[in-house]
């Protein structure tokens, strides 16, 4: 079967971000940061429904009881979909005026690891953090030193964190203790820029446990083995791929988001900031976990 690549809906967001498939509502979850808003596509029936959040959003994961975790600028709240209101559960950088979180991804045991990021000049002081959101609410800081916190995905096994900093054009792994959440020494999983010329941006890792990211300077997206090797890319009709997640009823389908302004980063050709849905790839994904609080 050959790959397809496809527009799915109109929608044109700045800062496309974050493409969340939940197995058991059968739809797709996504965000356009800069502009406050969550998506949700139900593909089969093309509806798209739309919420506004009340400051700049990185990412978000949905709650096992119902509802979602929100990375904003002012920290991360329970957003309430029914009635669209906030609440704060943590801010551990309310001091910190130049940094915002960014990327989050949901363990295998329902705890949500969020990393923060420099969004105000000057960028190149690496003052961002990787956090695990854990399901008493309570928060652990798991590193610091980081620029552009991107990309968090698991192993199939749970046993792997990998994450990216954008910045360094470097992807890390780090041994995940399950149990515990704790994760070991960061390591050097892919030298992403010297290998493609690119960033990785927003990732996820199939049920082979091959990894998926957005070359967001490439066009393309890349796909690489356990070991770290490009295996395969393919060149997107948009300039700036920005993440990437399986979804649909077989888990086969990837879906890539896409920017048209980021404010750093711009391009205004007519699909950019759209969202796309790739179909023949020959794997499928995994199942995301949701939030345990």
């Amino acid at each position: 079967m050959a790959i397809k690549i496809e527009q799915v809906g109109t929608t044109k967001d700045k800062l496309g971000e974050g493409p969340l498939w939940d197995a058991q509502e059968q739809a797709l979850y996504w965000i356009d940061s800069i502009s406050r808003v969550i998506h949700r596509l139900d593909p089969a029936t093309g509806e798209v429904q739309h919420w506004g959040v009340p400051a700049v959003i990185g990412s978000m994961a949905l709650r096992e009881g119902g509802s979602a975790v929100v990375a904003l600028q002012t920290g991360l709240h329970f957003l309430d979909l029914a009635t669209g209101e906030c609440e704060l559960v943590v801010d551990p950088e309310a001091d910190m005026p130049r940094t915002r979180f960014n990327d989050g991804k949901v363990d295998r045991q329902g705890r949500f690891v969020v990393g923060t990021m420099v969004a105000r000049d000057p960028r190149d002081e690496p003052l961002g953090s990787l956090y695990r959101l854990n399901a008493d609410c309570s928060l652990d800081k798991l590193d610091t030193g980081i620029l552009i916190s991107n990309g968090p995905c698991f192993s199939p096994d749970g046993g792997t964190l990998y994450f990216t900093d954008s910045r360094t054009g470097v992807i890390y792994a780090y041994e995940y203790d399950q149990s515990s959440g704790a994760v070991g020494t960061r390591r050097d999983f892919i030298r992403v820029a010297e290998m493609t010329g690119s960033a990785g941006d927003g990732a996820t890792v199939d049920s082979e446990g091959n990894f998926w990211t957005a070359l967001v300077r490439n066009s393309q997206i890349g796909k690489f083995d356990p070991s770290g090797k490009l295996l395969e890319t393919i060149v997107m009709p948009c300039a700036l791929p920005s993440s990437v997640m399986f979804g649909g009823p077989d888990l086969d389908a990837l879906y890539v988001t896409s920017i048209s302004d980021s404010l750093n980063r711009q391009s205004h050709g007519k699909l950019d900031g759209g969202l796309f849905r790739i179909t023949g790839l020959g794997v499928a994904g995994i199942a995301e976990p949701r939030f345990a609080g």
